[in-house]
């Protein structure tokens, strides 16, 4: 039974090895999506090997009674599916600030957070365009209030352009 499992396991990560297409070094654009009530963040993909990058993503509002920003840094590992098509998973953390000015009620905090990330993405042959879709479930330490279940599921349309 060991040799079977260990036989499947090193089919599966010899599958995945030969699947892996180069990415490209430099993705500059937009995440827009539920964000936690962020709506979007400027997003920045550096490729450090043929199927792995690094993302950050730097969120921000300003509205009526909410004033923030979240800084979010990954580790993702890249693989082909057919054509233009990858899908990637990744993890990581990052780092935020928020505060509340409503009727006389104000508050504020800082926010740490762990991290996981699963999409696909398509990168267009005749121009520099990338789009994806993700999802970044976030685990939230030291709060502060900011959210009262610690968890927040983050999906998010990308679209990058790449250099």
């Amino acid at each position: 039974m060991k040799k079977l499992f260990l036989s499947a396991f090193m089919l599966l990560g010899l599958a995945f090895s030969t699947q892996a297409q180069e990415i490209s070094k430099n993705a500059l654009g937009l995440r827009l999506g539920d964000n936690d009530g962020f709506g979007g963040e400027v997003s920045y993909q550096r490729g450090l090997g043929d199927n792995n990058r690094l993302e950050l993503d730097l969120g921000w509002r300003n509205s009526n009674d909410v004033d923030a920003f979240k800084l979010a840094g990954l580790y993702q590992w890249v693989w082909n599916i057919d054509g233009g098509f990858n899908w990637y998973a990744g993890v990581g953390g990052g780092v935020g600030s928020w505060s509340y000015d409503k009727s006389g009620i104000s508050d504020s905090g800082t926010i740490l957070f762990a991290a996981g990330d699963i999409g696909i993405e398509y990168n267009f042959e005749e121009a520099p365009i990338q789009l994806s879709l993700d999802l970044r479930p976030e685990l939230y330490f030291n709060s502060d209030d900011y959210r009262e279940d610690n968890f927040g599921p983050d999906i998010a349309l990308g679209v990058r352009y790449k250099f």
